[in-house]
C-alpha cells in the first residue's frame, strides 16, 4: 500500500512540473490563433495575427538582426571557444591558471555590469553602436559556455587512439581532422546552441549597445508589450517555439544516426 501510494505521489509530482512547466507554452500557442485581441476569453479561431506579424516590417526586421547576431557570435564563439579548449586542456604554460579562472568570469558576473564596461569600452574606442557591437558582445559572453562543454568532453578523451592514429602514420592535422573533431563534435555542437539560444534572447546588452538601425528581437517585443500583449506577439512565440522544437528534434535525429 505505502509502495502504490509513493508512487503515485511520486507521478503526480512529475505530473504537475510539467503542468508548471508547459502549461502556459500552451496557453500562448491557443491564444495566437484567437480571433480577439483579448487573451482572456478565447471568441474563435483565427490566422490573422499570423498574417499580421508576416507583414509588419518592423518585427521581420528586428527578427533578421537576432539572427544574424546570434548566427555571427555563436560561429566565432565557437571556433575561439573550440581552440580554447584545446589550448587549456592539452597544454601547460605561465598564467594557465588564472586563465581558467577568467574564463568563468563573464558567466559568473552581473549581465548589467558586462553590458555597462563594454558600453564604456566601445565608447572609449569610438566604435559606434549597432550590429558590430552586439556580435562583439555576444560573442564576449558566449565564448565560455563553448569552451566549458569542449573542455568537459576532452576531460573524458582517450588520448590513446590519436597516438595509435599518428603511429599508423597519420599526421596531426589528419588525427584532427579525421578523429579528434567527430568526437568532440557533440559538445561543439551543444556549447553552440546555448550560445546561440543566450545570444537570441538577451535583452539588457541589447539595449546598451544596440543602436538605431538595430534594433534586435527582444527588444521590439518589450516595446510592444508597453502597449498590452498583443496576440501577434503569441503568434510570434509561437513560430519561435516551432523552430526550436524543430532544431532539437534534429539534432536528436543526428545524435542517434552518429551513435549507430
Amino acid at each position: 500500500m505505502n509502495s502504490k501510494l509513493s508512487t503515485g505521489l511520486e507521478r503526480t509530482y512529475i505530473l504537475c512540473i510539467f503542468a508548471f512547466l508547459y502549461v502556459p507554452i500552451a496557453i500562448i500557442i491557443m491564444y495566437s490563433f484567437n480571433a480577439a485581441e483579448s487573451n482572456v476569453v478565447f471568441s474563435g479561431f483565427t490566422l490573422d495575427w499570423y498574417t499580421k506579424l508576416f507583414n509588419d516590417d518592423n518585427v521581420i526586421t528586428a527578427l533578421v538582426n537576432s539572427l544574424t547576431i546570434a548566427t555571427l557570435s555563436t560561429a566565432i564563439s565557437a571556433i575561439i571557444g573550440t581552440i580554447g579548449a584545446f589550448g587549456l586542456k592539452r597544454y601547460e604554460f605561465k598564467g594557465k591558471g588564472i586563465i581558467s579562472f577568467l574564463v568563468y568570469i563573464p558567466i559568473v558576473i552581473p549581465e548589467i555590469i558586462m553590458g555597462i564596461s563594454l558600453l564604456v569600452f566601445f565608447s572609449i574606442l569610438g566604435i559606434d553602436f549597432g550590429i558590430l557591437t552586439l556580435v562583439l558582445a555576444h560573442t564576449t559572453f558566449c565564448i565560455p559556455f563553448v569552451l566549458i562543454n569542449v573542455k568537459s568532453r576532452l576531460s573524458g578523451f582517450d588520448l590513446s587512439i590519436e597516438e595509435a592514429a599518428m603511429d599508423l602514420g597519420a599526421s596531426k592535422l589528419t588525427v584532427l581532422r579525421t578523429i579528434t573533431l567527430p568526437m568532440i563534435f557533440p559538445a561543439i555542437v551543444s556549447g553552440a546552441m546555448l550560445a546561440f539560444a543566450l545570444s537570441l534572447d538577451d535583452v539588457i546588452i541589447n539595449i546598451l549597445l544596440s543602436g538605431p538601425e538595430s534594433t534586435t528581437l527582444p527588444i521590439k517585443i518589450f516595446a510592444m508589450l508597453r502597449f498590452g500583449q498583443s496576440p501577434e506577439i503569441n503568434a510570434l512565440c509561437t513560430i519561435m517555439l516551432l523552430t526550436t522544437f524543430v532544431v532539437l528534434i534534429l539534432s536528436q535525429g543526428i545524435k542517434l544516426k552518429r551513435e549507430k
